[in-house]
């Protein structure tokens, strides 16, 4: 099978996001004209195939990051004349330190030939298990730490690319329970919500996981289709319409992506369509979600919810769900109550049937009128309407 690795080790051309980082073999290239690679940092790059000659570079305070390097004797060489080395973690199904963001291609990886038990996503989860889950041996944690470490470094760049495309504007969360059926009221809802905000430019971001987060994502994946096409792939998808179904399922997310695919784009087109998915192994007995453009992947789940959340500043949508979405609502309260993370956009509940049996917007009210930066109780938005919630949004 393909390196499934390879993607995420970086593409055919540079990504000059930050000037001191080289997450590409084209970008390395173009540093090692100049004949210096001095103060930094390379990342996550296979320098084994077809190895550079790094004999007369200067390294002094070079940074080698999960790098591959074509043998101990250049490592050596490399420490002797002023680089520091952070070698990979040999032996692992997942690079050290990946320079860029996940995609679907590359959680995929493999299922053509080998079904969902052979593809990447899968295989990761396996490795993750058979490594103590959640409590992890000190080697594995230490190499699952600088995993999470890239994936925060290359979410950065992401958000970077995508702010200078689309401004500063907040990101919309989008909340809700995993096991929402594939074509449930619930999820074309969701997803129609999602298709309309991203063809505003609106950055939606997820937990990467089934469910409602997988119906926004695929919701923004057609924000350049019309609501017909949408409409058309939920058809297709509910063929597997409960999120254990794997190998269904998958099967069907490929094929609705074939059937309505992409033009090549740029981090920030990606972003516009599919958003941002921040999913975890360690919920990996779910199946990959495979309509977001960019998927920051995570081993770290406590990470990975501060990070959605952090992000979400211009409003999040709770869609029906229960003891996950519940936590998530005050999680998420708490920023909003302190402005942890500056002002914070809308809390849209969508459903009101399913609201008012689970009622913590009663609660969630109260809270909020007696945040310390004022009255904010007129943030809460309890509605069915796509039409309000969309002019919630864009307040």
């Amino acid at each position: 099978m393909p390196d499934p690795l390879q993607p995420v080790l970086g593409g055919d051309a540079p990504f000059d996001a930050t000037a001191d980082e080289i997450e590409t073999r084209a970008e390395l290239d173009v540093h090692l004209a100049k004949n210096t690679l001095a103060g930094l940092c390379v990342l996550g790059l296979r320098l084994d195939r077809d190895p550079p000659d790094l004999a007369a570079v200067d390294v002094r305070d070079t940074m080698f990051v999960g790098c591959h390097l074509a043998g101990p004797e250049v490592e050596t060489d490399l420490i002797l004349r002023g680089a520091h080395v952070v070698p990979p973690f040999d032996g692992r199904p997942y690079p050290t330190h990946p320079a860029l963001l996940y995609t679907p291609e590359d959680l995929a990886a493999g299922f053509a030939e080998h079904g969902f038990a052979g593809m990447y996503d899968t295989a990761v989860y396996r490795h993750f298990v058979d490594h103590g889950g959640a409590v992890p041996d000190i080697r594995e944690a230490l190499a699952q730490r600088l995993h999470d470490a890239g994936i925060d470094n290359a979410l950065g760049k992401a958000l970077n690319a995508w702010a200078a495309v689309h401004g500063t504007g907040g990101a919309i969360g989008i909340m809700g329970g995993h096991a929402a059926a594939r074509g449930s009221e619930p999820y074309r809802m969701v997803a129609a919500l999602t298709r309309r905000l991203a063809a505003a430019n609106r950055l939606i971001v997820t937990g990467g996981g089934p469910g409602v987060m997988e119906a926004a994502n695929l919701g923004a994946y057609f924000a350049s289709f019309d609501e017909a096409a949408l409409g058309t792939a939920i058809d297709r998808l509910s063929v597997a319409p409960h999120f254990m179904d794997h190998e269904p399922y998958t099967a069907a997310a490929l094929s609705v992506r074939a059937a309505h695919p992409l033009p090549a784009l740029d981090v920030a087109g990606r972003l516009r369509h599919g958003g941002l998915a921040l999913p975890t192994w360690l919920y990996g007995h779910e199946p990959a979600n495979l309509f977001a453009g960019q998927i920051g992947k995570y081993f770290s789940n406590a990470v990975r919810e501060d990070s959605i959340l952090r992000l979400a500043r211009g409003g999040i949508v709770f869609a029906p769900g229960w003891a996950g979405t519940v936590q998530e609502i005050f999680q998420a309260a708490t920023k909003t109550f302190y402005a942890t993370d500056g002002p914070s956009g809308a809390y849209v509940f969508l459903g009101v049937e399913h609201w008012s049996r689970l009622p913590v917007a009663d609660l969630l009210g109260p809270l909020l009128a007696r945040s310390p930066h004022g009255d904010q109780s007129d943030l809460i938005v309890i509605t069915d309407s796509l039409d309000e919630a969309m002019a919630a949004l864009s307040e």
